[in-house]
C-alpha cells in the first residue's frame, strides 16, 4: 500500500519562453522528462458570470422546492377528514405473457390522468408507474411513486381551483411527451394565480412497460412562478 500511494516530488515553475502562460512541472525524481500543463483561465467556463449567476438561482430553486414540499406536508394536516380522502386509482392493467403492460395502456392511463389534474390532486393510475420511477423538474429530482403522489395531493391542498390540459401527446421509441397547459388560484388570502406551459417526457421500461421516469420541462422558469406567488391575482381561471 505504501508503495502505492508513495510520488516523486514535483516542482512548479513557469516557462516564460512558451504562448500566453505554461505551468511546467518538473520531476525532481526524473528531471528529464517535464509535463506542460496549460492554463487558460480565459477558457474556463466553470466561473463565468452566467454560471456565477445561475449557482445562486439553482440554490433558490431547490430551497423553495422543499419548502413547497413542508408547505403542502402542513397544510394537510389542518384539513378535515372528508377533505383528504385518498382518491387514488388501484386499477390494475392488464400484462402480456412476459408481464408487460401494453404502451397503448399506459399512454390511455396518462391522458385520462391529465383529465383529473393528477399535477395537483395526486389522482394518478399507479399501476402506470414503477415504484422506483424518478421523477425530475429544473428543481430537483427524487426517486418513489409514493412521495410524488403524496406530493401532488398535499399541493393540491394549496389551491382554491386548477385547470390543466393536454395540449398534444407525442410517442416516440423509449418514451411519450405529453405538451400541456397549467393554471391555478392558491387559496393564499390574496389569492394568487400561477399559470405555465411545458411538457413532460415519459419514459417506459423496457421489461415491465411502466413509467420509469418522469421529466417535467417548464416553458415559464421558476423563479418567474415564484414571483406569481407573491402577486395578487385580480381575474379568475377558466374552468
Amino acid at each position: 500500500m505504501e508503495s502505492i500511494l508513495s510520488f516523486p516530488s514535483i516542482t512548479p515553475t513557469f516557462d516564460p519562453h512558451l504562448p500566453r502562460r505554461h505551468l511546467v512541472f518538473r520531476s525532481n525524481y526524473c528531471p528529464e522528462r517535464n509535463t506542460l500543463l496549460r492554463c487558460q483561465a480565459e477558457n474556463s467556463t466553470n466561473n463565468s458570470p452566467a454560471n456565477r449567476d445561475a449557482k445562486p438561482q439553482n440554490g433558490l430553486l431547490k430551497v423553495a422546492w422543499y419548502a413547497s414540499e413542508f408547505l403542502g406536508i402542513a397544510a394537510s394536516f389542518l384539513r378535515s377528514p372528508k377533505e383528504t380522502d385518498d382518491k387514488e386509482r388501484n386499477l390494475e392493467l392488464a400484462v402480456d405473457g412476459l408481464g408487460k403492460i401494453d404502451r397503448a395502456a399506459i399512454v390511455d392511463t396518462i391522458k385520462e390522468d391529465f383529465q383529473r389534474s393528477y399535477f395537483v390532486t395526486g389522482n394518478l393510475t399507479l399501476d402506470a408507474y414503477e415504484s422506483d420511477c424518478e421523477f425530475a423538474d429544473p428543481a430537483g429530482s427524487f426517486r418513489g411513486l409514493s412521495r410524488f403522489k403524496r406530493n401532488c395531493t398535499n399541493f393540491g391542498y394549496l389551491i382554491d381551483k386548477s385547470n390543466m390540459k393536454l395540449m398534444k401527446w407525442e410517442d416516440f421509441e423509449n418514451k411519450g411527451i405529453g405538451h400541456w397547459r397549467f393554471s391555478c388560484v392558491m387559496s393564499f388570502p390574496w389569492k394568487p394565480i400561477l399559470s405555465a406551459t411545458g411538457y413532460t417526457e415519459y419514459y417506459f421500461d423496457e421489461k415491465s412497460g411502466k413509467v420509469s421516469r418522469h421529466v417535467e420541462h417548464w416553458n415559464v422558469p421558476k423563479m418567474a412562478l415564484l414571483k406569481q406567488i407573491f402577486r395578487p391575482s385580480r381575474v379568475s381561471i377558466n374552468q
